[in-house]
């Protein structure tokens, strides 16, 4: 049983979604697509921004869908877009003092299991930098980032739960079609926002799953 936010396909894990064969099934997450809502998401908070920056790990399993999908966002909303990289936490530095050169007016940060890792740093290096920035879990906003947006972990756990019981039932896992959760989640630190010097706009809170106070 598996819960991934990335191909499973193209991972190996299975050989087909609606069949999956062999001893593995699971539920995905929205993760790589949700780029180009992150960047609008920004857009809507800071709608005079011209410059917006990308945090992307270049030899993470993604990288190319994700790099198309926030560079066509970029092209749609009509903002710059700078691409950084980070593979490990040593490049954080460098990749920072390149967007503060860039003086970029905010930042998406690439859906990456290295980053993943990292959320809790990443988001308190984006407040210690005063840089507007979304990630896609709930973790970076708790510690300091200033908004998450992703699909719903909680819920692609949930269908792995159902399926594991089915399972245990006597239901072969591979013939059991690999489900998406479709649920997404948005946080928003309120806290961070003022600390900053932004205010939310109401509109944008009240979509917000969380409001971090």
């Amino acid at each position: 049983m598996f819960v991934t936010g990335s191909d499973p396909v193209q991972q190996g894990l299975v050989q087909h979604l609606n069949h999956p064969g062999g001893n593995l099934t699971g539920a995905t997450t929205l993760a790589v697509e949700m780029g180009q809502k992150r960047l609008q998401l920004l857009r809507d908070l800071l709608p005079q921004a011209g410059a917006f920056g990308a945090l992307i790990n270049p030899v993470g399993p993604n990288v190319e869908p994700l790099l198309e999908d926030v560079r066509e966002a970029a092209r749609k909303i009509g903002v710059s877009l700078h691409i950084v990289h980070a593979s490990k936490e040593q490049d954080f530095d460098a990749a920072f003092s390149e967007l503060s050169q860039k003086k970029v007016d905010a930042l998406v940060i690439g859906t990456d299991t290295f980053f993943n890792s990292q959320s809790a740093k990443l988001g308190a290096r984006t407040l210690r930098e005063a840089l507007p920035a979304i990630y896609q879990y709930r973790e970076f906003a708790a510690a300091g980032g200033l908004m998450s947006y992703g699909g719903s972990i909680t819920d692609a756990y949930r269908v792995a739960g159902v399926y594991a019981g089915r399972i245990l039932k006597g239901e072969k896992p591979g013939d059991l079609p690999v489900q998406q959760s479709t649920k997404a989640e948005l946080f928003i630190n309120l806290k961070t926002a003022k600390a900053i010097g932004l205010d939310i706009p109401p509109a944008l809170l009240a979509r917000a799953d969380e409001v971090i106070e």
